[in-house]
Parts: structure tokens; C-alpha cells; sequence
């Protein structure tokens, strides 16, 4: 969800500039900074932004400035005249200037004139809000084609790997029926029926068929998730749940070195596809 874009235009002797960045979050936090002229629009420049961008941390910030010289002061010389002959006949005496400097500075002798957000000036500051998003999109358009490249690879260690435990399944089955039946001459008077049925028991525990079928799976279910669904970034994030899921108890069961080695190797893929998930719609 990380991106970036920026766009600016004129209008009227105002240029217009916003830059849009986003990093990764599992809703859509925005974080927004409007001119006090456009303060009014805040609202739809939010809802713009939330149904362009959907998820992400955001950041936006709309910038404005004045290309011409504009005069908003508005002098009421009416009223400093009527606040100057009131001065005048309180004082006794004095200069002009000092009772225009009091004047002034009483209420409504200057104002600014206020210069309302007209239809046409929303209009050109959305068509601005939707380019910037455009370009947004376009920076996470690229990221995403890097970012399925990254997982596709990981899950692709993670099959891997599981197709090399396969030659030590029956190897660590074979040491430990050995290892036990070499512990049997060492004692007398052990019931051998109920010895075989315990080490039978405990050979059935170690047993990793269902794990493997079912880290299969989801690891298929992975990627066709990620190849036909739009959206799935939460998906995606259930899905690795249920991989990391297969891939403890596989170690849990492992009961071989090389094996716990490739487990640890699927696992840091899996740390790898979890980050690299956070940052999908």
C-alpha cells in the first residue's frame, strides 16, 4: 500500500498543488491539510481519497498559492471619518494623525474582502484531487507487479522445501524404531506386544502426510488468491496465518535435523511473504 503522487494546475491566478503518500496499515487512516479556503470541501476531498485509495496510512497535502497580486483590504472611510469627528470632540486638541492611528484600529475600519470558493474553482481543485490520485495509483501499480514477483518467489521456496523433507521422512522412521528397539535389549521382562504398540503409537505422531497435504493447499490457495482476486490483501493475510500454522507443527513433529533446517528456511520465507502481505490491498 506504500505510494506516492503529485499533481498541480491553475486556476485564476492560484496554483493548486497536492501530494499524496501512503504507507502500509490495515485500514484507511488519512491525515489530511487543506487551505482554510477549501476547508469548506474537506469532506469531499476525504471521500474522494477514501474510495480511490481504500487502505493505507495517508497523507495529503493540498497547497495554494497566489500567482497575481490581489487586494482584499476593504478601507470603510465613512466609518474612520464618523470614529475620527467622535475622537475629535472628546480631545481637545491634537493632530489628525493620531486620531486616524486610534481609528484604524477600532472595530470594522479595515476589513478583508471575502473571496467565496465559486463552482468553477471546486471543480479544477477535484479534477487536481483525481490526478494526483491517478498518478498515486500508477506508483502502486508498479510496486504491486514487483511486490507479486517477491511472494510468488517465496511461495515457491516454501513447495520447495517441502518437496526436499520427503527423503527424510522415511530415514528419521527407520532411526527411531532402531533407537527404540536397541533400548528393548537393554531391559528384561518388557511386554514386546505392548512396546510395539507404544512405539507404533508414537511413530503415528510423528507422522507429517496431513501436515504436507495441507501446507499444499493453502500454499496453492495462496497464490490463486493473489492471481485472481482484487482486494485480498486481508485474504492473503488468513491464508498465511494457515501456512505458518502447518509449518510449526511440521517442526514440532520433525524429529530430524535436516528437517528442522528446511523448516526453519520455510519459516523465513513466511516471515518474508507475511511483511510483503501487509503491503497488498
Amino acid at each position: 500500500m506504500t505510494g506516492f503522487g503529485r499533481a498541480e494546475g491553475v486556476f485564476e491566478g492560484k496554483k493548486i498543488s497536492i501530494d499524496i503518500k501512503s504507507l502500509n496499515s490495515k485500514s484507511f487512516d488519512l491525515n489530511i491539510k487543506v487551505p482554510l479556503r477549501y476547508k469548506e470541501k474537506e469532506f469531499e476531498i476525504r471521500k474522494i481519497l477514501n474510495d480511490r485509495i481504500i487502505r493505507g496510512k495517508v497523507d495529503c497535502y493540498i497547497n495554494l498559492e497566489n500567482l497575481e497580486e490581489t487586494n482584499d483590504v476593504k478601507i470603510n472611510r465613512s466609518l474612520i471619518d464618523s470614529y475620527m469627528n467622535e475622537l475629535r470632540n472628546i480631545a481637545s486638541d491634537g493632530p489628525d494623525f493620531e486620531y486616524l492611528k486610534m481609528a484604524v484600529r477600532l472595530p470594522d475600519a479595515i476589513s478583508s474582502r471575502p473571496d467565496e470558493l465559486t463552482e468553477g474553482e471546486w471543480e479544477a481543485l477535484a479534477k487536481i484531487v483525481h490526478a494526483s490520485v491517478d498518478r498515486f495509483m500508477e506508483f502502486r501499480k508498479t510496486e504491486g507487479g514487483i511486490l507479486h514477483e517477491e511472494l510468488e518467489r517465496n511461495i515457491q521456496n516454501i513447495d520447495k522445501y517441502l518437496s526436499e523433507v520427503i527423503p527424510f521422512e522415511e530415514e528419521r522412521i527407520i532411526a527411531v524404531k532402531e533407537r527404540y528397539q536397541k533400548s528393548l535389549k537393554e531391559f528384561e521382562n518388557v511386554d514386546e506386544t505392548r512396546f510395539y504398540q507404544e512405539m507404533a503409537y508414537f511413530t503415528e505422531k510423528l507422522d507429517i502426510a496431513e501436515e504436507k497435504v495441507r501446507l499444499t493447499q493453502h500454499l496453492k490457495y495462496y497464490k490463486e488468491v493473489m492471481d485472481n482476486e482484487d482486494f485480498n490483501g486481508k485474504k492473503l493475510g488468513f491464508i498465511s496465518q494457515e501456512i505458518g500454522r502447518e509449518i510449526n507443527t511440521l517442526g514440532s513433529k520433525a524429529n530430524h535435523a535436516e528437517i528442522q533446517k528446511l523448516v526453519v528456511m520455510m519459516k523465513d520465507d513466511l516471515e518474508k511473504i507475511k511483511e510483503q502481505t501487509l503491503n497488498v490491498l
